[in-house]
């Protein structure tokens, strides 16, 4: 069921530009919720990813491996790899194009082992979009933004209006959003993205 043989983004696709009001090269982007498994600072054994707006308008975050991020012995989890992606696809989804989406379908490929104490450096870029839809991807290096590639990811985002998550997850979502990304000095509608409380 490998997808890798289709054109990606698909023919349907347009280039897509970062939002006017996307963070600017150089800016350290915020957790979006406290609580994520992916970036929150509230989870110990999350993978506390941290991102970044690169020069060219892509999303770099790093992690590092810890002991309880393993599967084999000493090697991390091909699952949280998997996540670690989701989480840094969603960013640059989230963050550039200033618009709430979520993981309609994801690709993971595993080039080379990632040893527990090992740091991934995760570039993701926006590929295109058709309606709804955005196509992004990225590659994972091993303890250096030029280092051995250990992984490469592809996803498909579809944009939700934040109803989503309070109608299909917590009721309450929207206010933990707000009170997470007070903590962080930038509501939700100051972000720019589409609030539809």
């Amino acid at each position: 069921m490998s997808s890798r043989t289709e054109n990606w983004p698909p023919a349907d696709a347009e280039p897509v530009s970062p939002h006017a009001d996307a963070p600017a090269p150089g800016t350290q982007l915020a957790e979006h919720y406290a609580e994520c498994f992916g970036c929150g600072h509230e989870v110990e054994s999350g993978l506390h990813l941290k991102s970044a707006v690169a020069n060219d308008m892509s999303v770099v975050s790093t992690f590092t491996v810890q002991k309880d991020h393993q599967g084999a012995p000493g090697l991390a989890h091909g699952g949280l790899l998997a996540c670690a992606f989701d989480e840094a696809l969603g960013s640059a989804v989230g963050n550039l194009l200033r618009r709430p989406a979520v993981t309609a379908r994801l690709e993971t490929d595993f080039v080379a082992p990632v040893p527990v104490g090992s740091t991934l450096h995760i570039a993701a870029k926006l590929d295109g979009g058709s309606g709804r839809k955005t196509y992004v991807s990225a590659e994972g290096r091993l303890d250096a933004a030029d280092g051995p590639v250990a992984l490469r990811a592809r996803a498909l985002f579809v944009t939700v209006g934040f109803e989503h998550f309070t109608t299909h997850g917590d009721p309450d979502a929207l206010d933990k959003f707000r009170e997470s990304e007070a903590t962080e000095t930038t509501a939700a509608e100051d972000r720019g993205w589409d609030v539809n409380p």
